[in-house]
C-alpha cells in the first residue's frame, strides 16, 4: 500500500515542488509542464502485457531505456530554453520515480531483479 503512494506522491506532489523551485512566478505553468511529462509512460502501451505489475519499466520500455535517460540527462543541463528544460527535467524525474519504484519492487521479489533490463545493464557495465 505505501509504495503505490510513494510513486504517485512522486508523480504528482514533489513535482509541484520542482516547478516551484525552477519558476516561483510561473509555478503553475511549470507544474502543468512536469505533469504532461508523464505522457512518457505511453511507451507502456507497446508491450505484452501493458501493465504487469512485476515488470521494471526502467530499460524496458523505449522512452526509459538508457539511451533515453541519458539524452533526458543531458537536456536537462545544456538546454537554454526553459520550456525545453523543464521537459527534459519532468523527464528525468520521472525516470527517477520509475527506478525508486523498482527498488522498492526488487526488495519484494528477487526474480523481478534478475529478470529486469537493470540488472542485465549492471552485468554489463560492472562484469
Amino acid at each position: 500500500m505505501l509504495q503505490p503512494l510513494a510513486h504517485y506522491f512522486l508523480h504528482f506532489v514533489a513535482i509541484a515542488l520542482i516547478a516551484w523551485l525552477v519558476d516561483r512566478e510561473n509555478w503553475k505553468q511549470a507544474y502543468f509542464i512536469l505533469l504532461a511529462t508523464m505522457l512518457v509512460d505511453l511507451d507502456h502501451l507497446f508491450a505484452t502485457p501493458i501493465f504487469d505489475p512485476d515488470r521494471c519499466g526502467i530499460g524496458y520500455h523505449p522512452l526509459h531505456s538508457e539511451m533515453a535517460i541519458i539524452i533526458y540527462f543531458f537536456g536537462s543541463i545544456f538546454v537554454k530554453h526553459q520550456i525545453f528544460r523543464l521537459i527534459f527535467i519532468g523527464l528525468l524525474f520521472h525516470m527517477l520515480t520509475d527506478f525508486t519504484d523498482c527498488l522498492w519492487s526488487f526488495s519484494k521479489c528477487s526474480e523481478c531483479y534478475y529478470s529486469s533490463e537493470i540488472y542485465k545493464l549492471k552485468k554489463f557495465w560492472f562484469s
